[in-house]
């Protein structure tokens, strides 16, 4: 059964930083796109970045663009999330999750497995 298990999260300060790391196994990582997604209360979980099986390729939500910036690393099966210049906006439960075999990352592509979740909280 694939795992994914979110860690990295916590309190920060409005204009602060996190990195938020998403540690993959039982299955072949590198061969599979990964993304990131957020729920906050009261709101349907949403789509912030993903990463193409390559690398190569990154998609990004517009609410995140220039601040959030995510990498993978093959060799440790992980993916992260760097986290800049956060708000209070950015408050939610992050998710990582496993993309399409061979995918590039898309953010309507299909995404399969998820992890459980760690919280990021953005004090003003």
């Amino acid at each position: 059964q694939v795992q994914l298990v979110e860690s990295g999260g916590g309190l920060v300060q409005a204009g602060g930083s996190l990195r938020l790391s998403c540690a993959a196994s039982r299955y072949t990582f590198s061969y599979y796109a990964m993304g990131w997604f957020r729920q906050a209360p009261g709101k349907e979980r949403e789509f912030v970045a993903a990463i193409s099986w390559t690398g190569r390729n990154t998609y990004y939500a517009d609410s995140v663009k220039g601040r959030f910036t995510i990498n993978r690393d093959s060799a440790r099966n992980t993916v992260y999330l760097q986290m800049n210049s956060l708000k209070p906006e950015d408050t939610a439960v992050y998710y990582c999750s496993r993309g399409a075999n061979y995918g590039l990352g898309s953010p309507t592509e299909k995404y399969d497995y998820w992890g459980q979740g760690t919280q990021v909280t953005v004090s003003s």
